[in-house]
């Protein structure tokens, strides 16, 4: 299989969280050596699988040239499409899917609403695609459909997490995800290094039981309590659809309440834009309210590149994720055994690296926008 070398840095995990790329951090030796234990080990499956890096996905040109044979057809669920990590995933996916000769049939957006994701299940089913990847809106309430998909002879790789009650080998390929308690515990890392291991900090995680989003809080739960002088004060979910308005009155409503808070964290970008929104309009300032965050979307970006509140975040490499769910699309088409669970490590983003992180995580090169910013 010949890769191309965007398409490599995206499956490999060697450049891992890129550490001396954070100089800031360098004389925080216990920082430096927790990102290290959390490149170093990924946390387990929702289940307990142990973690499969990307990289270990191989197909041979043989193989390959097989699946191009067969004439394959995969669909494309999402949960929804309008973040920068979606754009980014599906592009990874189109890529691999390319490369392979898979005919993208469809490409459904639920706007995060279960039921909608039901619907497009069945739409797409019609359409007799070999594959369907897929993250569901919400994983009790999607099963059952995804259960018909399956029953049908559609193979299903799922990313982030799957249906619930289904079981791997059977009902579905392989789950796909980023090592998101890692990702939690940067972002807390990030904060703590932020502001001095001190202050009173507010969380905005995701009011819902992905399994993605809900490692995020724990693994920056778990980071942020090896500092005792750091404080949750508060706590609020975000639900969404609106998840930018919706965070944006959640973090305007602890800053009223808590006019000492020195942070905020907030489950992805597209809610933290809800947070600037907000903390702008709070009069607040870059110097005394510190912004932590998951992924690496382009609003975000731009903050942190203006030296912002945005101090960092801990970053998916969602293009790479989005390419292994192409390569396992091509695993369910010869009938090759997959892992249960394949993950990529976590990826620290301060404005020092972002540069080299952009491109890592999100397989295209630094948009203008960020790199004027950055001379």
């Amino acid at each position: 299989m010949i890769l191309t070398r965007r398409q490599a840095l995206c499956l490999t995990a060697a450049t891992g969280l890129m550490l001396t790329g954070i100089p800031g951090f360098a004389q925080d030796l216990d920082i430096l050596a927790a990102l290290a234990d959390i490149e170093a080990n990924p946390a387990p499956g929702p289940n307990g699988e142990p973690p499969v890096l990307a990289s270990a996905l191989i197909l041979t040109d043989e193989e390959i040239a097989q699946i191009k044979a067969k004439g394959a057809k995969a669909a494309i669920v999402m949960h929804y499409t309008a973040s920068d990590w979606a754009k980014s995933q599906m592009a990874g996916q189109k890529a691999a899917l390319d490369m392979l000769g898979i005919e993208i049939v469809a490409v459904t957006d639920a706007g995060y609403r279960a039921e909608q994701q039901v619907s497009d299940i069945e739409s797409v089913m019609a359409l007799s695609p070999d594959v369907i990847i897929s993250v569901p809106a919400e994983q009790t309430a999607t099963a059952d459909a995804y259960k018909r998909a399956a029953a049908a002879g559609i193979k299903i790789v799922f990313f982030d997490q799957a249906g619930a009650g289904m079981k791997a080998g059977s009902e579905y390929v392989s789950l796909v995800s980023s090592d998101n308690r890692g990702m939690g515990k940067a972002a807390a890392l990030i904060m703590a290094k932020s502001l001095n291991g001190k202050g009173k900090i507010g969380m905005i995680p995701h009011a819902s039981d992905l399994f993605a989003t809900l490692e995020r809080s724990i693994g920056f739960k778990e980071a942020i309590a090896a500092y005792p002088d750091i404080a949750v004060v508060e706590e609020s979910g975000v639900g969404g659809p609106d998840f930018s308005g919706e965070s944006e009155r959640i973090a305007s409503a602890m800053l009223t309440a808590n006019p000492d808070l020195n942070g905020i964290w907030a489950v992805w970008d597209v809610p933290t834009e809800g947070v600037l929104a907000a903390a702008r309009a709070s009069g607040r300032t870059p110097e005394d309210l510190a912004v932590t965050t998951c992924d690496l979307g382009l609003n975000i970006s731009i903050d942190m590149a203006k030296s912002g509140y945005v101090k960092g975040t801990g970053s998916q490499r969602p293009y790479g994720a989005g390419y292994a769910e192409g390569i396992l699309a091509g695993y369910a088409v010869l009938g090759k055994e997959a892992p249960p669970y394949v993950v990529l490590p976590a990826l620290a983003v301060t404005r020092e690296n972002l540069m080299a992180a952009w491109p890592d995580a999100n397989g295209s090169d630094v948009p203008a926008e960020i790199a004027s910013l950055m001379q």
